[in-house]
């Protein structure tokens, strides 16, 4: 494919196809994209909805957003599209083993996005252009990407699910199998140079704990070496009253406005959204209690997103081997990972442990969903949720942190309370005023929860079919048919989760 050149006023080189609005991509090359396209009004928003059979509920990019001028999504016209001329040539190119080219330019745009550490964007009127492309996918482009892109059995799914007893499925499976190869991921976008922090933003920094005080003054020690200051940090303590030590926690220590709340309530959502009521800096910066950071890391944060005009990053979370190690463990360990680690792109998850986000687009959301507390799932609803409002979330490999996951404390001490049954049992929080008895749902009912709040029916069918899968099948052969046995009553527990979401959504998003 031949593409156009065009040199922006900024003198940023792109390539483009078709007739794009120049001062809108003039403005668009100066922010975090690295390729753009306007399909949605030209028939491809959702095209190839076959990748939920990989996907299911696990990639956050499987359906495109709704109701949004700009988002992430990875569904590229190859006739009305640009790119920055350093990231076309980083990948190179579409791949032309497809039929069509349409096929060719998806394939392209999903590595892109997946693996290759690109931010592809839809914006609405960048291209004016509203012609419906006439875009067919053949069962064997369907195969062949499938071959390309996945392992094996995800392609097996596929044919099981479409009928492996259809010879045109078949017939398309085994040629791909036949005839190609999985890709490896060779060509990375290198992450952009790390500007220099422009004005004097404020920081404020949110620390949730339950008995763990001696991890938390580790950390605020952390805070105090770092190379730009936060301003603000608050530190939300659920710790009993009887196994608290009040003492510890001493203001006047610290070169930063510092606030220590006793929780009252139950949850680290609820921990979070007091946190957040409470600041007043223009980035909040979330970390959990357990985690040790070097002096870069707040500064990362910011250069990270003012050079990629972004809203919203998702640093990285290296896990300790045993809860004393220190931040030279974590350059061992960074080291290790130095010919993988520099890829920036839209993050596929979200961990509170590590993430930094404007504190408006936090607004907007006012905060944490609290029917989470009790549960799990609450990191990657936020990252979703801010995702859904327009504000992609970036992976942050500049700002690195050790977490050091120690076995006794956090919040999950409450949590451990919904694997008991009887009436030693405490009631969990999603339970609201139906306790479980004898059935204890599976999976997670939060779990349950994000998958009927943010995602589609077909995708919640697809996530179905996998976990019984994965039940049955995973684990050792020795033991098949027990789970065989056991499977009808595995069945009721996912029912009695789906029972629990429902209620939850029944209630709608809560942050109080």
């Amino acid at each position: 494919m031949i593409l156009k050149p065009y040199t922006t006023p900024a003198g940023i080189e792109l390539l483009y196809n078709g007739q794009p609005n120049f001062d809108k991509l003039n403005d668009l090359a100066n922010g975090l994209g690295d390729m753009w396209h306007s399909s949605f009004e030209q028939g491809l928003k959702n095209v190839f909805p076959d990748i939920l059979y990989q996907t299911a509920v696990f990639f956050w990019y499987g359906n495109d957003f709704d109701n949004l001028d700009t988002c992430v999504s990875w569904r590229l016209n190859p006739n009305s599209f640009a790119i920055r001329k350093s990231v076309w040539e980083a990948l190179n190119g579409f791949d032309d083993d497809y039929d069509n080219i349409y096929m060719g330019a998806l394939d392209f745009a999903y590595n892109a996005l997946r693996n290759n550490g690109a931010i592809t964007l839809y914006v609405n009127g960048l291209f004016s252009s509203n012609k419906k492309e006439p875009l067919t996918i053949s069962t064997a482009d369907r195969y062949i990407f499938y071959r390309k892109n996945f392992r094996k059995a995800q392609a097996l799914y596929m044919l099981w699910r479409k009928g492996f007893w259809k010879y045109k499925e078949l017939k398309a499976y085994n040629l791909a199998f036949k005839n190609y190869r999985k890709r490896e991921t060779k060509y990375l976008v290198s992450p952009r140079g790390l500007n220099a922090i422009k004005g004097n933003p404020t920081i404020s920094y949110i620390i949730p704990t339950m008995l763990r005080q001696d991890y938390t003054l580790r950390l605020l020690e952390d805070l105090r070496k770092q190379s730009y200051p936060v301003s603000q940090v608050i530190v939300v303590d659920a710790t009993p009253v009887d196994k608290r030590d009040e003492s510890l926690y001493r203001k006047e220590k610290y070169p930063f406005e510092v606030i220590f709340k006793w929780q009252t309530t139950k949850g680290s959502c609820r921990a979070r959204n007091e946190a957040i009521d409470l600041c007043k800096g223009d980035y909040i910066v979330f970390g959990d209690d357990d985690i040790r950071i070097p002096s870069n890391f707040i500064e990362n944060h910011v250069r990270l997103l003012q050079t990629y005009n972004a809203g919203a990053c998702n640093g990285l979370d290296l896990r300790a081997d045993h809860e004393n190690q220190t931040l030279d463990d974590l350059n061992v360990k960074l080291k290790a990972i130095e010919g993988v680690r520099w890829k920036v792109g839209v993050t596929q998850s979200f961990s509170n442990a590590n993430s930094c986000v404007k504190r408006e687009h936090i607004a907007v959301l006012k905060g944490n969903d609290v029917n989470y507390d009790g549960g799990y799932g609450e990191d990657s609803d936020f990252g979703i949720s801010l995702t859904k409002i327009g504000v992609p979330v970036l992976h942050n490999p500049f700002s690195a942190n050790l977490h050091l996951k120690p076995p006794q404390g956090g919040y999950r001490f409450w949590g451990t309370q919904a694997k008991i049954i009887g009436k030693k049992r405490k009631t969990q929080p999603w339970e609201l005023e139906v306790p479980v008895k004898i059935i204890t749902p599976k999976p997670s009912p939060t779990i349950m929860y994000q998958l009927y709040k943010q995602f589609s029916e077909a995708q919640r069918k697809e996530y179905k079919y996998k976990y019984f899968i994965r039940y049955l099948f995973n684990g050792p052969k020795l033991y098949f048919l027990f789970r065989l046995i056991k499977l009808p009553y595995r069945i009721l527990q996912y029912k009695k989760s789906i029972f629990y979401a429902k209620n939850l959504m029944k209630l709608g998003v809560r942050t109080k």
